[in-house]
């Protein structure tokens, strides 16, 4: 199962990655997945690139594994799940990530070992 935990903020790389890297401490991640973001024909798209680079970045700054989890419709499914659970007031848009990142999480906990992607 998964949940939506905290969001973490950009303030500048090192401070995003040393956040990241202690909350993954703190909480005993093995692993981490990142939602990659490709247009409807699987092409990149300018912001999978910036993805693609903050996935590198982060894996030399771990020995944990990295993952990429196509994102497709992950917001959508979560503006549903929102909806149909009466969630509803300030900060939407945190509320939505945070739901879109739990269900990119369930995606990937689904697949089989031998169909995750790494990154």
């Amino acid at each position: 199962m998964a949940f939506p935990r905290a969001t973490i903020q950009m303030k500048g790389k090192d401070v995003f990655f040393a956040e990241v890297l202690e909350l993954a401490r703190a909480e005993g991640v093995e692993a981490f997945v990142v939602g990659l973001p490709l247009y409807g024909d699987g092409s990149d798209s300018e912001t999978t690139r910036q993805v693609r680079n903050m996935a590198a970045r982060l894996k030399r700054r771990t020995e944990l594994p990295v993952f990429f989890m196509e994102e497709a419709l992950s917001s959508y499914e979560a503006a549903d799940r929102l909806a149909e659970g009466g969630k509803r007031g300030g900060r939407e848009k945190e509320k939505l990530d945070k739901a879109a990142a739990a269900i990119i999480l369930e995606s990937f906990l689904s697949l089989p070992p031998g169909k995750r992607v790494p990154a």
